[in-house]
């Protein structure tokens, strides 16, 4: 499938997406107008309604645009997410996004009976991680950044398009891989073997090249700023433009000597979940806000 066609699919989603929390957004602020003049409503000053309530009247309720309700409501007020919900998403077929329920997949410690041996289905089947080699922590409580659960329900597979079965071995993914855990060196192996690769639009099983959409430090055209031109450039990492107006340096898509580690080769390797879901599907679902705002406060099993 063309970049294009999946432009335009994204873009169709968004704006229903866009359109349906509008309506709830706006079906919950005449709510909250209306329970205004409510006394008990005022009164309390330790509640997050009264907070609410005064953040309405001072015009710093934020509700419209995307996931306005839960934004405004929840994420903007730092509400205690509990266990219970995640529990609910982790057994509801398109929480994520149009596709199966997690527990369908990852219900068991059990290599036998649950891919790589992961279990959604308790808490503390979440903070276990994935049992089979290489066994792996998929949450890492503080951090949803950097939480593979996380990633893995909002990261597409890379090219963007690229089949769900495609091999994560072929020869122009384990080239990068031998690359980096070498040290990701600028070399002869580097320029010959690694470089050219991300010209190619068929290296990596789709019909588009990396540098179509990741070809300068400028976004737009290159998202999230990833420029792989070049050594230099791709060791300057993602966002390296606006994190220098920051003092800081990019965020590192290699980790010299560990692919595992590093965006680069995860991109290229790992598929998003659930299987199957459509690479156009907002990034921002309410409930992948929601998962990473529970990681953030610690992924509480209460």
């Amino acid at each position: 499938m063309r970049i294009s066609q999946l432009s335009r699919r994204q873009h169709s989603r968004t704006t229903v997406f866009r359109a349906r929390w509008a309506v709830t957004a706006f079906a919950a602020f005449t709510v909250l107008t209306a329970l205004s003049g409510s006394p008990a409503y005022a009164q309390d000053p330790a509640s997050v309604t009264h907070q609410m309530y005064l953040d309405m009247k001072l015009g710093k309720l934020n509700i419209h645009g995307d996931n306005a309700v839960v934004e405004a409501l929840v994420l903007q007020r730092d509400i205690p997410i509990p266990y219970d919900y995640i529990a609910t998403l982790m057994r509801t077929p398109n929480a994520f996004g149009k596709g199966p329920a997690c527990v369908v997949c990852h219900s068991s410690n059990e290599q036998s009976k649950s891919y790589r041996g992961l279990d959604l289905s308790s808490c503390e089947g979440i903070l276990h991680g994935a049992t089979e080699e290489p066994a792996r922590i998929i949450v890492k409580p503080g951090d949803p950044h950097q939480s593979p659960l996380a990633k893995r329900i909002r990261d597409n597979r890379m090219p963007l398009g690229v089949p769900f079965f495609a091999p994560v071995d072929s020869d122009s993914i384990t080239a990068v891989k031998t690359w980096i855990d070498a040290g990701a060196l600028d070399d002869e192996t580097f320029t010959t073997k690694v470089l050219p690769l991300f010209s190619e639009p068929t290296a990596f099983g789709s019909d588009t090249a990396c540098i179509d959409c990741h070809k300068s430090f400028r976004d737009p055209p290159s998202f999230n700023e990833v420029n792989l031109t070049s050594h230099e450039a791709i060791m300057k990492g993602a966002f390296s433009k606006t994190r220098k107006k920051q003092g800081l340096e990019g965020l590192p898509i290699v980790v010299p000597s560990n692919a595992d580690a590093s965006p680069l080769y995860q991109r290229l390797t790992m598929n998003r979940m659930p299987p199957g879901i459509d690479p156009g599907a907002p990034l921002d679902h309410p409930n992948i806000l929601l998962l990473m705002r529970w990681i953030e406060q610690g992924a509480s099993c209460k």
